[in-house]
């Protein structure tokens, strides 16, 4: 029981935290001119993520207010060190080729490094998963966006 009573207190403190980073971010942005959809400010951003953010905030509260107790299973689990590992080698990975490699080497190394941090996942279904990566970013980010990033570079 005293688990479940400091997992809602942290609840609620998230949830209060955010609401009052929201405000902030809503009081300040209104300090810029904000406009309109068609013609956005300087403040339509600050303002439009402080009202994402408080409704956040106030949504975390009422989940803490009228969530369930957990269920036994629901244990305390490790670290997953070698998912970590190798999340942080894949975004050292996609900076390396990105520079040296191009777009397209880049997206496979990072999708591909960090789909293998997953146990359940296979090599074969991160090559898949990867190369589907690939094609996608390839589309939206050269031919949709026309993004000057280059898909592939030498050096």
């Amino acid at each position: 029981m005293q688990k479940l009573a400091n997992k809602t207190r942290r609840d609620y403190l998230a949830g209060a935290l955010m609401l009052l980073i929201g405000l902030g971010a809503m009081l300040q942005g209104t300090t810029y001119h904000v406009g309109t959809l068609t013609d956005m400010g300087p403040g339509f951003f600050p303002v439009a993520l402080g009202v994402i953010m408080a409704f956040v905030g106030i949504s975390i509260v009422i989940v803490a207010k009228v969530g369930t107790a957990p269920k036994d299973e629901e244990k305390r689990q490790r670290p997953e060190w070698t998912a970590w590992a190798h999340i942080l080698a894949s975004i050292v990975a996609f900076v390396v080729l990105g520079k040296y490699g191009g777009l397209v080497p880049a997206t496979f190394a990072l999708v591909f490094i960090s789909a293998l941090g997953d146990r359940k996942n296979s090599w074969k279904s991160a090559l898949a998963l990867a190369l589907a990566m690939v094609l996608l970013a390839a589309v939206v980010f050269r031919w949709a966006l026309q993004l000057q990033f280059p898909l592939f570079s030498w050096g």
